[in-house]
């Protein structure tokens, strides 16, 4: 869901909770992704019932099955969420400029959208130091999003 559309609500919460000019107020709407809950949620109700209700009858509790079975069957889709919901927070420009007051707690995003164009090589030292956080966690888990994308396909 696109930030423009909660920033309100965001605003709102943040304000009634003190969160204002914290950078929690940036990290909780990430946390609560609706993409990631729908991605999830989807994933996990095409998991065959038939591998819980086993696991029921040997007399599995129901945290019991959530860990051993449930989050290694989803570990790609897991991995897969974390990474996209981090790029696209972490791209945000919007979000710090409601949130934030301070200018010196402004994020790179939002420093890279100002910088003028007779500063192009600050703006490509700047590109780069932004782009590495991204590029190493892709690298991490490359293999994991090719899974989380390849299993919505499929359940093994």
């Amino acid at each position: 869901m696109p930030y423009q559309v909660t920033s309100v609500s965001n605003y709102l919460v943040s304000n009634e909770l003190n969160l204002k000019n914290t950078y929690w107020s940036i990290w909780l709407p990430g946390i609560f992704s609706p993409f990631s809950v729908y991605l999830l949620t989807k994933y996990m109700k095409r998991i065959p019932k038939s591998i819980i209700e086993s696991a029921k009858i040997d007399g599995t509790g129901e945290w019991q099955i959530f860990k051993s079975i449930m989050m290694p069957l989803c570990r790609g889709q897991i991995y897969s969420c974390m990474i996209l919901v981090f790029i696209d927070h972490w791209n945000m420009v919007e979000q710090p400029l409601i949130m934030l007051d301070n200018t010196d707690a402004y994020p790179l995003s939002v420093f890279l959208s100002k910088i003028q164009a007779d500063n192009i090589g600050i703006a490509f030292a700047a590109s780069v130091i932004y782009m590495m956080p991204v590029l190493l966690m892709y690298l991490y888990g490359e293999d994991y999003v090719l899974e989380g994308i390849v299993s919505q396909a499929e359940v093994k």
